[in-house]
């Protein structure tokens, strides 16, 4: 099939589809479980409509620590259902969905005692190995291996000699997930479904006690409208309870939401060729290769406060660093920290014990009639979860209207990108030969694109001067920030600098020079004029200071209140009595 566009031209389409057809399933929420439920729903033969507030991955979808895994550490709550589940669906991604996307990375676990710790870490990480050649999708994944101490310190020079007596190496996965987040959404509207960022739900509709759509908002420019939908699935993660209480109904579960942040590195503060995972006195800590970076985290605390931009503390970098630093020869410090970001972890809360339970799996009910709620989980099960909710979805289409909807198929149906992604990578040579780009431009173009790089290499052909570095982040092309606004949905800078491509968290200025270079290039497709060309790159650089403000607070309440201090972009467009 022909990979469908996110263009404005396609978003102003799907908004009018949106409004004018009946729809058999409208999904809320555009991060990872909301896309996939698109996909799958559309793969069924169904009408589907995908509404997102903000841009696709925006939340959690886009904050997290970028694994797809099975969770070691759930083998030693002998949670093995749910490891072997994520463990099937980290191969199922490799080799057959996303395989352009999402590929194995090494990771060293130092062992610090002697004799049994080696054994009982070696039989679980065995175990790990076995459950996922099991799953017939493990041929992707190298099997572990034991280390001596030198052995581990010649993998990751930077290990202090007494942080371990040796260690064990094995594998997971890696991943950009906001790219793949929105590769799924426009895998969905391949398929037909109709696919609207910035559309946001303002309540849904209810006939004789029965949800049957949702009253929405175009942000973008201030008009309202109605969608029609027989069957109504809300995958809004941390905003799970705000959404479902638009039903003026209660709710079977509720959700908790728990802060994680991560620090990103430059690659040469820490010498090493493959990841760590550490114990803490609470959780576990990843450090984790990053391109031409590290990734260090996470954290895990109770979060009460503002759900749009969850704010990173002082206190919360201190302690990533003072963790990490106790097995580094060279302590990092916070001049090495590029960047920071939070995210907000979906867990689950009954209202009794046997509920309260699901805080690790993810749970799917119709709230209502009409009303289908998903929530709970973990990125590398998305699709999973994904296929209970539309199941749960048809079963309501079924009952109603006596109509037969076929089984989940998203098993077999590969991302756009996907297909034909291993021959261009074999013939990547004579790719940079024929564009002119040195070969490990290509690879980074493959490893974003896939198949789809030929469309990025087509923008190049027709102007040149888009193969050139973009000014004040050279790892990414011009050409990229043309496409993520003509291909990939991205409606507002920050869009484009914090989701299609990285740079506010891979650059020491988070951004801030390249915003203007951004702007230029996305102004015309995006119909921008020169108020709101200026308008964008000031909330962008009013965005990153609140942020270096709030992650010089001491504390969750202090840093929240910085973080306020920069507002979402609005267009020009808006009055304030449109967008209330």
């Amino acid at each position: 099939m022909t990979p469908a566009a996110l263009s404005p031209r396609a978003r102003t389409a799907a908004l009018k589809r949106l409004e004018a057809q009946q729809l058999d399933v409208l999904v809320i929420g555009g991060g990872v479980v909301g896309s996939g439920c698109a996909l799958d729903a559309a793969t069924r033969g169904l009408k589907v409509g995908l509404v997102e507030a903000r841009d696709f991955a925006s939340g959690t979808s886009s904050r997290s620590s970028k694994l797809i895994h099975g969770g070691l550490r759930y083998l030693e709550m002998l949670d093995f259902r749910l490891v072997a589940e994520a463990l099937k669906e980290r191969g199922l991604l490799m080799q057959r969905l996303a395989p352009h996307l999402v590929r194995p990375v090494p990771f060293l676990y130092p062992l610090t005692g002697r004799g049994w710790e080696r054994w009982y870490a070696g039989s679980g990480v065995a175990l790990y190995d076995t459950l996922s050649k099991a799953s017939g999708y493990g041929r992707s994944t190298p099997v572990h291996q034991h280390l001596t101490r030198h052995g581990a310190r010649k993998a990751f020079p930077s290990l202090r000699k007494d942080a371990l007596v040796g260690a064990i190496k094995y594998y997971d996965a890696q991943v950009d997930d906001a790219r793949h987040t929105m590769f799924l959404a426009r895998t969905a509207a391949t398929y037909g479904a109709a696919v609207a960022s910035r559309t946001r739900v303002l309540g849904l509709l209810k006939e004789s006690e029965r949800v049957v759509g949702a009253e929405v908002i175009d942000l973008e420019t201030g008009r309202r409208f109605e969608i029609r939908a027989a069957q109504v699935i809300n995958a809004t993660g941390v905003w799970t309870d705000e959404t479902q209480a638009m039903a003026r109904e209660r709710g079977q579960f509720h959700v908790r939401a728990s802060k994680g942040i991560h620090l990103v590195v430059p690659r040469d503060r820490i010498r090493g060729e493959t990841g760590l995972i550490l114990r803490t006195e609470t959780s576990v800590l990843f450090v984790i290769p990053w391109k031409r970076h590290w990734i260090i985290g996470t954290t895990d605390t109770d979060w009460e406060l503002s759900k749009d931009h969850p704010a990173a503390s002082s206190k919360d970098i201190d302690y990533l660093l003072e963790h990490v630093n106790r097995v580094l020869e060279v302590p990092l410090s916070r001049d090495d920290v590029e960047g920071v970001y939070a995210g907000l972890r979906p867990l689950l809360r009954g209202e009794d014990e046997a509920t309260s339970k699901l805080s690790r799996e993810h749970a799917v009910a119709h709230a209502v009639a009409g009303l289908v709620v998903v929530a709970g989980g973990k990125y590398t099960t998305y699709r999973v979860m994904a296929a209970d909710a539309v199941d749960e979805a048809v079963r309501g289409l079924e009952n109603a209207e006596g109509r037969t909807v076929g089984p989940c198929v998203t098993e077999d149906v590969p991302l756009v990108g996907a297909d034909g992604f291993q021959a261009l990578w074999n013939q990547r040579r004579t790719l940079a030969a024929q564009s002119g780009l040195a070969i490990n431009r290509v690879e980074h173009l493959l490893e974003r694109y896939g198949s789809l790089v030929l469309e990025v290499l087509d923008l190049i052909a027709a102007e040149p001067d888009l193969g050139l570095p973009l000014p004040g982040a050279e790892d990414y092309l011009q050409a990229e920030a043309v496409y993520a606004v003509t291909h990939e949905g991205a409606r507002h800078l920050d869009d484009v600098l914090t989701r299609r491509m990285r740079i506010s968290i891979e650059t020491f200025d988070r951004g801030v020079a390249a915003a203007p270079y951004v702007a230029d290039l996305a102004r015309g497709h995006l119909g921008w004029d020169s108020e709101q060309r200026e308008r964008e790159v000031e909330h962008y650089v009013k965005r990153v200071e609140a942020e270096r403000e709030s992650q010089r607070q001491p504390d969750d309440l202090t840093a929240d209140a910085a973080r306020k201090g920069a507002l979402d972009v609005v267009p020009v467009s808006h009055t304030a009595e449109s967008v209330d």
